[in-house]
């Protein structure tokens, strides 16, 4: 198994702005986003990436 994926401090304040209910969806999500692509840490960029990518989807 992997090692477990980090966040920085920025990325986990903005994924409190997700409402509380759908903040583990959406945890998973960017943290599944991030092991697809070979990244350890996930950073704001990085955040910002995965949402953009998931707003495509559900658009």
């Amino acid at each position: 198994m992997s090692e477990p994926i980090k966040w920085t401090a920025e990325a986990e304040a903005k994924l409190k702005d997700i409402p509380f209910f759908v903040r583990p969806f959406a945890r998973k999500k960017i943290e599944a986003y991030a092991q697809e692509n070979s990244i350890s840490v996930i950073t704001l960029e990085i955040y910002d990436q995965a949402k953009q990518l998931f707003n495509k989807k559900f658009n």
